[in-house]
């Protein structure tokens, strides 16, 4: 009893980390005949779980979406994972607050005692810092995802800012995550061609139900892909800064993709596309680094007429003081 309870962890193990399997590479996986495994299916079923069987030459299982929600198997590192990720969700992350709070309640009543200090020291030695992230509907990303596991075509909204919304129907291939933004690599149908969206933007439509085989990504590195794609993406303004900070510093402090050359240990240069250059020069100032603007000069300008904005601000009469080397 206690080997067929193993190894039926183990098959419902394997199905959940792929979502195709045939009943041969099953049984060779378990080391078992086909016919154990089509008998321990039939136990995972009657334990609630909803395994899918596909008949033919071709067919195989596949655990679906049930009418409940069955137990998972975690093992520890796992847990740790899903507990300190959700602790992080449910303090930083807008739209995502009341359910990770939720799944993680729920999560540390069953944690183990030696797994729940493992958990609560990563907490305490952690401090998170809100964002103003824009608004991420987790049911959306949670539809991204799982077309993409199952290579299955997506139809969506996808709403721009002041721009209506527009259909969309693509095949999705990644999920990136950058900062606190995420944003889906897709090739888009209309279009014929490789698209970057947001997923903060997108109102996903029902599943199609329509496969497809995925297709090569243009670039072997998916994240240096879609960082260029996104950093010159049909914004007017180009920019160039040299900033005095190591390239590392200022890209943990970007909360978006932009391009950074590393000069030496303590400078670097910025590539940046902007919609608006008064924003971008806000932006850059919140490094709290000296800069200089190579190249751009409306972000050169959006500078004088942010400091001149400043400058009244502070209530000092009279012109900018103006500074030389020996005054810095």
């Amino acid at each position: 009893m206690l080997q067929t309870s193993a190894r039926l962890l183990e098959l419902l193990s394997l199905l959940q980390l792929r979502r195709d399997w045939t009943s041969s590479e099953l049984a060779d996986r378990l080391d078992v005949s086909a016919r154990t495994v089509r008998a321990d299916i039939s136990k995972l079923r009657s334990l609630g779980y909803p395994v899918n069987a596909r008949p033919g030459v071709a067919g195989g299982y596949r655990l679906a979406p049930g009418a409940a929600m069955p137990p998972l198997l975690l093992d520890d590192d796992e847990a740790v994972a899903v507990a300190i990720g959700l602790g992080a969700v449910a303090t930083g992350r807008p739209g995502a607050e009341e359910a990770s709070l939720t799944a993680l309640a729920k999560l540390e009543q069953v944690l183990p005692a030696h797994l729940r200090r493992r958990v609560d020291a990563v907490r305490e030695a952690t401090s998170v810092v809100p964002g103003n992230a824009p608004l991420l509907d987790l049911s959306a990303l949670s539809v991204v995802a799982s077309a993409i596991r199952g290579h299955e075509r997506l139809r969506f909204g996808y709403t721009k800012p002041e721009r209506g919304e527009q259909a969309r129907h693509v095949e999705p291939q990644r999920l990136v995550n950058w900062g606190l933004l995420w944003y889906l690599l897709a090739w888009d149908l209309d279009r014929d061609d490789w698209r970057i969206f947001r997923v903060d933007r997108m109102t996903p439509r029902p599943p199609t139900g329509v496969t497809f085989r995925p297709r090569a990504i243009p670039d072997r590195d998916v994240i240096d892909y879609v960082s260029r794609r996104i950093t010159t993406a049909g914004d007017t303004y180009h920019a160039r800064v040299l900033v005095h900070a190591s390239a590392t510093t200022v890209a943990a402090k970007t909360p978006f993709p932009v391009a950074v050359e590393s000069i030496d240990s303590s400078t670097c240069i910025l590539e940046i596309d902007a919609g608006d250059p008064a924003r971008l020069a806000l932006w850059l100032t919140q490094l709290d680094t000296d800069l200089e603007v190579i190249d751009g000069n409306e972000l050169a300008l959006a500078f004088d007429e942010l400091a001149a904005r400043l400058h009244r601000a502070s209530g000092t009469p009279g012109p900018l003081p103006s500074f030389g080397p020996d005054d810095l």
